[in-house]
């Protein structure tokens, strides 16, 4: 039973806390209201099915999510359609792919220095936070209430947060009228398959970055927590499963599925089960609950769109905080790093366009050079 329940705390944690962001991404993309449903119940269904067969063959609680810091990364993204994006969700996938068979690549992400890419996390996460306070201006009862209903909330459990601030804003939309569930709200699910459209701009711009923001943020991070708790994750294996899951799902505008780091947390400790051979079955759980969002997600996502403009923004902004925390820790942790990662913040949380190609890109271009740069002059100067 208490598999069962650990598998439903992570799951409820791990879609209440970011749909918003997911959400954003869709619309930023150009998304039709059928299209968004179909992405959530893609994103599920992928996550699902690759963390069933994950912790049934290896016997562990492997947890899979969407990538959270992808879809921050697409929601501030413009000037893309949604063809072009499923093609760049195809290359990222293919890239994962590519980096569990041929271990030279992972080598090459790895020797990107951490500082650089948690800085492009941190200024791409950084515009959604500042949002919420913008979000004040226009409806600061809504917001105020959010964010004392977060951070009340956090003094107790910091994973229950996002989820008391989506609750309290919706007692208070619903409780005052401002929102109204549409007509049609409980359809079932439909996917929608999307013809991708292979744009090289795109890819770099979006394809790249989705690609190495999910390795640097989620992948990694969710192989440590894995760690943490004694095992010993296959990591290969994780990264092809995810990928490919990744790969056959992008058509329905799913951009990116990968290993769960908070989600995990939940999942692979003591309270799960005492015996951590027999923490595998919460995996299994976990998966069988996507399933079900997957076959809701048009119910869920109706009464989300519902919400005011103010109770999304807000609830994405509160929901990467952490992320933000966590990413600009790790930018800065290195004094020997410090100017090159405050310069790839400055660009990546930018609306810098160059040929096509968005800032998060461009923030690692910029980073590196002056990285590189830094290092270069330092080894001059213990010379002379």
């Amino acid at each position: 039973m208490s598999q069962l329940f650990s598998a439903l705390v992570a799951a409820f944690v791990g879609f209440a806390a970011s749909v918003a962001v997911v959400l954003a991404a869709a619309q930023a993309m150009g998304a039709t209201p059928g299209q968004a449903v179909s992405w959530v119940a893609g994103l599920a269904i992928a996550q699902a099915v690759a963390g069933l067969f994950l912790s049934w063959r290896h016997r562990m609680p492997i947890i899979c999510a969407w990538s959270t810091p992808g879809a921050a990364l697409i929601a501030a993204t413009s000037g893309i359609d949604i063809a072009a994006a499923v093609g760049a969700f195809l290359a990222a996938a293919a890239l994962m792919m590519a980096t569990a068979a041929f271990r030279p690549l992972g080598a090459l992400v790895e020797r990107i220095p951490m500082s650089i890419a948690s800085a492009m996390l941190a200024g791409v996460i950084f515009r959604f936070v500042v949002a919420v306070f913008d979000e004040m201006r226009v409806q600061p009862v809504m917001v105020l209430t959010l964010l004392a209903a977060f951070l009340l909330a956090r003094l107790w459990n910091p994973f229950l947060g996002v989820i008391a601030a989506l609750a309290a804003g919706l007692a208070l939309a619903f409780g005052t009228g401002v929102a109204t569930l549409p007509a049609g709200a409980m359809a079932l699910t439909e996917l929608t398959l999307i013809w991708p459209r292979i744009d090289l701009t795109t890819i770099v711009g979006v394809g790249i970055p989705l690609y190495l923001v999910t390795m640097a943020a989620q992948n990694l991070p969710g192989f440590a927590v894995l760690r943490a708790s004694g095992y010993q994750p296959p990591t290969a294996s994780c990264l092809f499963v995810t990928g490919l899951m990744s790969f056959l799902t992008a058509p329905t505008g799913a951009h990116m599925v990968n290993m769960a780091a908070i989600s995990a947390s939940i999942c692979t400790g003591a309270d799960t089960h005492p015996d951590p051979a027999q923490r595998w079955k919460a995996g299994i759980w976990y998966a069988l609950f996507y399933f079900a969002i997957a076959a809701t997600a048009g119910m869920l996502l109706a009464l989300i769109v519902a919400m005011p403009k103010a109770l999304i923004v807000a609830v994405a902004g509160l929901g990467l905080v952490g992320s933000l925390t966590g990413a600009l820790g790790q930018a800065m942790s290195s004094d020997r790093d410090r100017f090159a990662a405050v310069v790839t913040f400055a660009v990546a949380a930018s609306s810098l366009s160059l040929f096509g190609i968005g800032s998060a890109f461009w923030s690692l271009v910029a980073g590196l050079a002056v990285l590189t740069l830094d290092h270069a002059t330092g080894r001059l100067r213990s010379r002379s």
